[in-house]
């Protein structure tokens, strides 16, 4: 009895991470399909399932083009960090990056940063999708400043580093970024297909058969 209370309780609290993370949850380990993924990418992946970056605050840098399955790699990753009893929290860089303005305007910047060191990684989804503003990203750089060797950050981008400073609007901000990032870190590179072209042209071989 006392085991299936301990598994009652672990089973909450996994589910209790999985909401406050606001992963995308679809995007599991199980769904993805990893034959897609190049070997190196397949045991990156399986290499981070364990957690130990985590304790070193190492950061996990994806990059790829459009529909090759950044966010899905990043969701299924931390869907398993949480069932492991680890903290993840999710945002959209966009909104990320809007949070952090609207905190900044209330003087409130000081306190979002501490809410934000009470998870063990932060995942940023699509840097580099939506050109921001200068002000937009010295909040994002003052973020990952705020993070660095104390927490760990998994990013997404379908930018390599030689188009960053398109982002970040300065090369020295730029530079000091990419220190930042890569001091500590795992790079993954989904050199593939889109999932999402392959899907469409499927479906299009599908309807001209029948």
């Amino acid at each position: 009895m006392a085991e299936r209370e301990c598994q009652a309780r672990r089973g909450r609290r996994v589910e209790r991470l999985l909401r406050e993370s606001r992963l995308p949850l679809a995007k599991t380990l199980e769904a993805m399909d990893l034959k897609r993924l190049p070997p190196k990418v397949v045991q990156q992946v399986r290499a981070l399932l364990d957690g130990t970056f985590l304790d070193r605050c190492e950061n996990v840098l994806v990059f790829g083009n459009p529909g090759s399955g950044k966010t899905h790699v990043l969701s299924a990753i931390s869907q398993e960090l949480i069932r492991s009893g680890r903290r993840v929290y999710f945002r959209d860089c966009g909104l990320m990056v809007q949070d952090l303005l609207a905190a900044k305007r209330d003087l409130k910047l000081s306190r979002l940063f501490k809410t934000l060191s009470r998870y063990e990684v932060l995942v940023l989804d699509d840097l580099g999708y939506v050109q921001q503003s200068r002000e937009e990203m010295e909040v994002l750089f003052s973020l990952l400043a705020e993070r660095y060797e104390r927490g760990s950050v998994m990013l997404s981008s379908n930018l390599a580093f030689s188009g960053w400073e398109s982002i970040f609007k300065d090369a020295m901000m730029t530079a000091a970024a990419i220190d930042r990032l890569v001091h500590h870190c795992v790079i993954v590179e989904l050199n593939v297909p889109s999932y999402r072209a392959e899907q469409a042209k499927k479906a299009r071989q599908t309807t001209a058969t029948a």
